[in-house]
């Protein structure tokens, strides 16, 4: 996962956000959603045929880092915890890998990559971060580079401890202990014309399940 900050309230609650990727690193898989619409994503991953040098963003533990390390000539794979990095590395197992421990929105990449991937995160990205994030991804890039990503929209209604309007939750992990977290439901169709105003391409797309795909590059 990603981000750190100064003492406003989005920055305080991304600290949290990290607080609770590193607790819950050990039981990450405990909480999974159900695989519905699962084999569809990486059908398109594989539709999608990435290769060369591959950047995977907010890489957790690694629950994408072997398939693109399958396809790609290098991976360099970026987290905010140690404890998820640890569990990524343990669980690729391939060469061409490099784990880089990093804030996301204070990182700075130092060359650029044929393929940013990130999965299940650009949910966990406050709106007031939406374009930043999206300007790092751009310069994360080579000039004709592309982009896949993979989310959902998923929120349980004891998690919404602000009501169904917020973006800010709450989860728990195996002993009950409370997090505020971020999760906002992005609309596929709406998602990809906010990316479009941006200078993006993408097409995104549902599942029968309740993820959703994005691919693209820019405009």
């Amino acid at each position: 996962m990603g981000f750190e900050g100064g003492s406003d309230p989005v920055d305080e609650l991304l600290r949290e956000q990290i607080l609770y990727y590193r607790a819950v690193a050990g039981e990450y898989f405990d909480h999974a959603l159900s695989p519905i619409g699962a084999s569809e994503i990486h059908n398109a991953l594989a539709t999608f045929a990435l290769s060369g040098d591959v950047l995977e963003l907010a890489c957790g533990p690694g629950t994408w880092t072997a398939e693109l390390a399958r396809q790609a000539a290098s991976v360099t794979a970026v987290d905010a915890s140690p404890e998820m990095l640890a569990i990524a590395s343990t669980r690729s197992g391939a060469r061409g890998m490099r784990f880089v421990q990093a804030d996301l929105l204070s990182w700075h990449t130092e060359r650029r990559y044929d393929v940013v991937f990130f999965g299940f995160w650009l949910s966990h990205v406050p709106n007031e971060r939406f374009d930043a994030f999206w300007r790092l991804v751009a310069d994360c890039l080579v000039a004709d580079g592309r982009v896949f990503f993979v989310d959902d929209a998923y929120r349980t209604a004891d998690e919404l401890i602000e009501g169904e309007a917020s973006s800010t939750i709450q989860r728990h992990l195996n002993d009950g202990t409370a997090h505020r977290t971020i999760k906002v439901p992005h609309d596929p169709a709406a998602l990809q014309d906010r990316l479009k105003a941006l200078g993006w391409d993408f097409t995104i797309t549902q599942t029968e399940g309740p993820f959703f795909w994005g691919a693209g590059r820019l405009a």
